[in-house]
């Protein structure tokens, strides 16, 4: 280790043979935290200053602090737990759905031309169709109860599952294919072997897409009608002019996207190399 200044001065200093120093090792392995981490708590110290010094009308922007309050009384009052709830198994029974129906049907349009052929249309004009204009349809044919909002986030999330998938399955390498076939490979066992891996990586892709549109339907189905549930709250607060209640709901929809794409991310890396390839 170098001797050059003092103690302090070596834990920065690189060693003769340009080994960095033990900070600069730290800082590298978690540079995007500590730079994400800073600009975040700066941020909300802004936010804070601006939303209380009366700077900035507190009707407009809240403030962190003023938020969390809001946070502990909607929990206090149980009201948040079951908004939450609600909104909770809306979204998980819609977006289930859409993986249950979109990967396999995606799979058989993607595999069996003729299929694609026959559904590209309905495909084509549903994925073109804004899902809000299907909502008031929605509620005619389920009601405004669970089941519209479940409807709202299917079809929010199903077609973007379904696509990637039919894209996943079209661009598998022809080769490998043809290798199979010349080895004798039944259909099913390509597809176990070679269509089903090197789908993957578009599977999830997919997946994480979808997740996006199954959440604002989740949000848009409640602020249309509903008697509960995340977006119900948004839109009571938006109306009653209650920024801070509308900020909790908003940070909840967020959280909960955020959390959900970084598991889908992670996925997606895992099996980015999950591909078949000749050796």
């Amino acid at each position: 280790m170098a001797t050059i200044g003092s103690l302090d001065e070596n834990v920065y200093i690189a060693s003769e043979d340009n080994e960095p120093g033990p900070l600069r090792r730290f800082y590298d392995s978690y540079y995007r935290l500590i730079l994400g981490g800073s600009a975040v708590v700066a941020f909300l110290v802004w936010w804070e200053w601006a939303g209380t010094s009366g700077a900035v009308n507190p009707l407009f922007i809240s403030s962190p602090s003023r938020i969390v309050h809001a946070y502990a009384g909607l929990i206090a009052s149980g009201e948040l737990g079951k908004d939450v709830w609600i909104s909770s198994l809306e979204f998980l029974y819609g977006f289930a759905l859409a993986i249950v129906v979109g990967i396999p049907f995606g799979i058989l349009m993607g595999w069996y031309r003729p299929l694609e052929a026959i559904f590209d249309p309905f495909v084509n004009f549903f994925y073109s169709t804004p899902r809000v204009a299907l909502l008031p349809l929605m509620i005619i044919w389920l009601g405004i109860g669970m089941n519209s909002k479940i409807a709202i986030v299917f079809l929010g999330a199903v077609f973007a599952i379904l696509i990637n998938t039919i894209v996943g399955v079209q661009n598998l390498d022809a080769s490998l294919l043809r290798a199979a076939r010349s080895f004798g490979a039944t259909d099913l066992q390509i597809f176990r072997t070679i269509a089903l891996p090197g789908t993957v990586p578009f599977l999830i892709t997919g997946v994480r897409l979808g997740l996006g549109h199954a959440l604002i339907g989740v949000v848009v189905g409640e602020l249309y009608a509903a008697t509960a549930g995340v977006g119900y709250l948004i839109a009571v607060a938006g109306n009653t002019f209650q920024t801070d209640k509308v900020f909790v709901g908003v940070t909840i929809v967020a959280a909960a996207g955020m959390f959900f794409t970084e598991v889908f991310k992670r996925i997606e890396r895992h099996f980015q190399t999950w591909k078949p390839k000749i050796n």
